[in-house]
């Protein structure tokens, strides 16, 4: 029985083994959600160990009790994965994510009784119930949630939005699959979860070096690398400094400078729209590339940073330099976008009666 379950996990096995052992890893995560994935990976070799022996049972037809004891654990499975992985990726998310999870869990458990959600009849065949859909409806209700979080938490780019979708397929042909496949497809319902899960990590962590760990920005390795791709669309940049830095971390110490850097990375993400991206290129200097944007979408996203900017403490200098046609070069844009808002900052300075620091 054991051989058979290897032979017949083996890709599981090694994608598992393969995801635990690059979590041991990493340096791109912390501590708790290392804890959290893990979690999610013993679930899911957990839950490939029930599938297999529901089904040897089922081919067998004896053990009915034992069998819907492992049907409700099957049912039951798909929804608590996926709120383990909302768990995981937004720390927002406290216990209560699990709680229509658990309800699922409590009428699968019922239905060993009544059934309610499945049964088993004379010939140890499955009789669906009343409920016999709604383990499927739930894990749809997750994964719709997943995918909205995901998007939602994304910087809107193909380089994250193709995994995401990767992610939705994976889960939704779970849900689909087994109504046209039948249970021929248990074979692959856990290594397909696996795939799903451990195929997200890869794309999340390439995507982690591509971004500035204070800020959530990306950094300057990905603006060099985002402005010599097609640089002939890039019809705007806009330079962004945030003013008095050096001031506060004099005053009240990095982490207060920290924190004012992540503030206005916020503000100035909020801003963004479509073919807009936001780079730390250094210490307080930020750059927005716009890509066949009109003038009036970049006078426009100017607009809200200020406007998201005036609700903090906090301010910035902003300077853009527009290109009708594509055709200056990433350097002259740069050069001109840096003119204004040095411009801007010097302004800023005078008005304050700060002394200026020494430029860039």
């Amino acid at each position: 029985m054991i051989k058979d379950f290897i032979v017949q996990n083996w890709t599981l096995i090694l994608v598992l083994f393969a995801f635990a052992i690059s979590l041991k890893m990493t340096v791109f995560l912390d501590k708790r959600t290392i804890r959290r994935m893990l979690v999610m990976i013993l679930a899911v070799f957990l839950l490939s160990v029930a599938v297999f022996a529901e089904f040897r049972l089922a081919d067998s037809g004896t053990h009915q009790k034992v069998r819907l004891v492992l049907m409700a654990i099957r049912y039951s499975s798909t929804p608590f994965i996926l709120a383990m992985v909302i768990f995981t990726l937004v720390k927002r998310f406290r216990w209560f994510i699990f709680i229509p999870a658990m309800a699922m869990a409590a009428v699968n458990i019922v239905s060993i009784f009544n059934g309610v959600v499945f049964a088993l009849d004379a010939s140890n065949e499955l009789v669906r119930g009343p409920l016999g859909y709604f383990p499927y409806v739930m894990a749809g209700f997750y994964c719709v949630f997943v995918i909205y979080i995901l998007y939602a938490r994304s910087n809107k780019t193909a380089a994250e939005i193709v995994p995401i979708l990767f992610f939705c397929f994976t889960f939704l042909s779970d849900l689909i699959l087994p109504f046209v496949i039948g249970r021929e497809f248990s074979q692959f319902f856990c290594a397909t979860i696996s795939i799903a899960l451990f195929v997200y990590y890869v794309f999340s962590i390439l995507q982690l070096t591509k971004k500035d760990a204070l800020t959530g920005a990306l950094n300057r390795q990905a603006y060099y690398a985002d402005v010599a791709d097609e640089p002939e669309e890039i019809t705007a940049l806009v330079s962004l400094d945030m003013n008095g830095l050096k001031v506060i971390n004099d005053s009240q110490g990095h982490a207060a400078g920290d924190e004012a850097l992540t503030v206005l990375a916020v503000c100035f993400t909020r801003a963004l729209g479509r073919k807009q991206s936001l780079y730390r290129v250094g210490g307080d200097e930020f750059v927005i590339v716009c890509r066949r944007v009109t003038h009036l979408e970049v006078s426009q996203l100017v607009e809200r940073i200020e406007r998201n900017v005036a609700e903090t403490k906090y301010s910035c200098s902003i300077g853009y330099s527009y290109s009708l046609d594509g055709a200056k070069s990433i350097d002259t844009l740069l050069k001109e976008s840096d003119n204004m808002m040095y411009a801007e900052k010097a302004r800023y300075h005078k008005a304050n009666e700060i002394e200026p620091p020494k430029r860039k």
